[in-house]
């Protein structure tokens, strides 16, 4: 009996691989497990067009990782903060203020979570790195200035 993996089996095989079992062990545990399904033509079709959409997505998500990678980088955030004595802040810049900025001045949306900024608690240049998924991310420049008072 001929199986597609569906998931990795220790000492059988990966996902994705064709593999030739005893007719009992494929029925009653592969497959009964949802490990495996029965290598016919509509099966085998049916993955690989899955496999396809998957490498086309990935492809899409890789592209708008590279361009918001280029858009970032060239992206000044001015942030005003209120200060203290000796120019320090009240308090310390967070990862959400820094999203909520960028996502106000510049309409792009990244989750907070996605920022990796220093602690930053006085006026002047910084920078964050943002991961953006699929190996890429990306230098934030952020300029701290005095809040004016109204």
């Amino acid at each position: 009996m001929q199986v597609l993996l569906v998931k990795d089996v220790a000492s059988l095989g990966k996902a994705g691989e064709i593999k030739e079992v005893k007719d009992g062990y494929g029925q009653n545990f592969l497959i009964a497990k949802g490990f495996a399904k029965l290598a016919t033509n509509e099966v085998l079709n049916k993955y690989k067009a899955e496999q396809k959409k998957k490498a086309e997505i990935e492809a899409l998500e890789i592209a708008e990782a590279k361009q918001m990678q280029k858009v970032l980088d060239e992206i000044t955030l001015q942030i005003p903060k209120k200060i203290g004595a000796n120019n320090h802040l009240f308090g310390s810049l967070t990862k959400d203020e820094v999203a909520q900025y960028l996502e106000s001045t510049h309409r792009i949306v990244i989750d907070k979570k996605a920022f990796d900024i220093p602690q930053i608690k006085t006026l002047g240049s910084f920078q964050a790195n943002v991961k953006l998924g699929h190996g890429f991310s990306a230098n934030l420049k952020l300029e701290i200035i005095a809040q004016q008072d109204k």
